[in-house]
């Protein structure tokens, strides 16, 4: 194979686009890189400082000097932000609607985009988020659209913050997920939209194992013929 090989996988929330990505880098051999969590990230430190949800201005100002980067120990990833491992404060649904707004403002975009396109140039990469295959690797040799139905999304995300002892409730979680669908897709940067040339893989019945199967299948498959 020449070069490096880059591949894209996008898709909603609580799709398990992390999980899945992560699993099939780590057969492959590949570079995973969560973009999802490089905007939690942010979206911590602008939750930390205090500054509302919707406050573009301020959101813009904590960008100066901020530092987020990706280290791998072991083939696992962590993100630090200002030299602080969050891997496990970022995982969190207040968070993940922090991680929504702040990921619609354009020079928070801009902020990431050279770090997240230059792990590419580098390296074989799985990167997962929501605008991969359209805006931010629009070359990427592999796109999946990697999705799953509301229900099916909400069980799964319930049953992970169950997990980690957090009380929720499967309706208030659903209806997150709802929220988040109708600001990724209608948000007016980079709305969450399936590329033209990405092959959509629909996993509301397939388990967790079928998934990764599915997705090293597809790889795999232009491995051989790249």
């Amino acid at each position: 194979m020449m070069g490096y090989l880059a591949v894209a996988i996008d898709g909603p929330s609580g799709a398990g686009k992390s999980t899945v990505a992560r699993a099939a880098a780590a057969q492959l051999g590949f570079i995973y890189v969560d973009t999802g969590a490089m905007y939690r990230a942010i979206g911590l430190c602008v939750c930390r400082r205090g500054v509302a949800e919707e406050d573009t201005a301020g959101i813009i100002a904590a960008l100066d000097g901020l530092r987020v980067s990706l280290r791998y120990e072991d083939g696992v990833q962590h993100v630090l932000l200002g030299g602080e491992d969050v891997s496990a404060a970022i995982r969190t649904p207040q968070i993940a609607q922090y991680a929504s707004k702040v990921s619609a403002v354009p020079e928070v975009r801009r902020f990431l985009l050279d770090l997240q396109r230059g792990m590419a140039r580098e390296n074989n990469v799985i990167m997962d988020g929501r605008d991969i295959g359209t805006v931010i690797l629009p070359d990427a040799q592999v796109k999946i659209f990697l999705t799953a139905s509301v229900a099916c999304r909400a069980k799964r995300r319930y049953d992970e913050l169950c997990e980690k002892g957090l009380t929720v409730t499967l309706q208030s979680v659903a209806q997150d997920i709802e929220r988040r669908d109708r600001q990724d897709m209608t948000r007016a940067i980079a709305p969450l939209r399936q590329a033209e040339d990405a092959i959509k893989l629909d996993t509301s019945d397939l388990t967790l194992a079928e998934s990764i199967a599915a997705v090293v299948r597809i790889i795999r498959e232009k491995e051989e013929t790249a």
